[in-house]
């Protein structure tokens, strides 16, 4: 049997249990034939069922056939593994409001999964949103959910990708203030991100010779400097060292037209200097169905695409459809690494 791929429940007062029983409950929750499990809460699960007139049958499962699963879901003729990490009073939680023992119970599914992928147990996680400032109440230190992982897998650099079906950006910063971003950039960072990326461009989508976009930062690429002089001073190096290495990078595109040229195929990724030069494009294309991939990890971990959504939470209408493809991909990138 394939290995499967864990689904972390993320926090119980926001979206990701109901997006997790939405896709389930709708058959549309497939990691490339892998089994899934979720790493979360019965009752939570429970009161996320309801939303949609369903209820559970929860079936512990005996500890000599426990494997990855505390338990068994089941609706009708449907079937859902479930690893029990918390026991959360349910009915007592407010949408929009975690509690510190949320905090506790998200740090715990994080860790518990990354674990489980670590030993080679699990080929792969899924991460449904959290929230930082209950990750923080709980005394977790790292600043958010891909710094954890990143810190429990013993990395100093990982890369943060956004992908859909058409566009893939890689990000050299993430979340800075724009005016801390030009301080932040430097030839080895933007280098380290081609580096990465091209590695797992290779090793997960199978792309032999990955072709990527190195963004500037200014307008027009700095127009020869007029405009600012990090092109010049930084980013042409790191493309020039990275060319040294065998990896087709190219650039700096002024980010005013590149996504064009990419968008049609020329090029299997971008890399950008900042948040959102890369994610205002991807959200403009993939805004339901954009996938966040965690590069530079020893382990495979995809995420949706979106926040806790309090607004939507406990109505039932926030898309999973973000969910469903990010644990779909997470299903081929685990059968193109088993093919290595």
């Amino acid at each position: 049997m394939k290995r499967p791929i864990i689904i972390t429940m993320g926090d119980p007062t926001g979206v990701g249990p109901e997006i997790i029983l939405k896709a389930w409950l709708n058959d549309e929750m497939d990691a490339d034939g892998r089994p899934l499990v979720v790493a979360g809460d019965v009752a939570v699960l429970q009161r996320a069922a309801a939303i949609f007139g369903a209820e559970l049958v929860v079936e512990p499962i005996s500890e000599a056939g426990q494997g990855l699963a505390s338990h068994r879901l089941r609706c009708g003729e449907r079937s859902l593994l479930l690893q029990a990490l918390s026991e959360l009073p349910a009915a007592e939680l407010i949408y929009g409001r975690p509690t510190v023992d949320c905090g506790r119970a998200m740090v715990r599914y994080i860790e518990w999964a990354c674990d489980r992928c670590l030993s080679g147990e699990a080929a792969g996680m899924v991460t449904a949103p959290v929230n930082k400032q209950a990750l923080h109440a709980a005394g977790c230190s790292a600043p958010g959910h891909t710094e954890l992982l990143a810190q429990r897998c013993g990395i100093e650099r990982v890369v943060m990708m956004l992908a859909g079906s058409r566009l893939r950006v890689c990000l050299v910063t993430t979340h800075l203030a724009l005016g801390d971003v030009p301080a932040a950039l430097s030839c080895d960072a933007i280098l380290s991100t081609v580096q990465i990326s091209d590695a797992a461009l290779r090793r997960y989508f199978g792309l032999i010779q990955p072709r990527l976009a190195v963004l500037a930062l200014n307008p027009h690429a700095g127009e020869g400097g007029r405009f600012g002089e990090e092109e010049q001073r930084i980013i042409a190096p790191a493309i020039e060292a990275a060319s040294e290495l065998g990896i087709a990078a190219s650039g700096p595109h002024s980010a005013d037209t590149l996504f064009h040229f990419a968008v049609k195929g020329v090029y299997d990724g971008v890399i950008c200097m900042y948040h959102d030069q890369g994610l205002i494009p991807l959200k403009l294309l993939h805004f339901d169905d954009g996938v966040n991939v965690t590069l530079g990890l020893p382990i495979i971990r995809t995420s949706v695409d979106h926040g806790t959504a309090y607004d939507l939470a406990g109505s039932g209408r926030a898309s999973s459809a973000s969910l469903q493809v990010a644990v779909r991909l997470a299903g081929e990138m685990a059968e193109r690494d088993a093919g290595r």
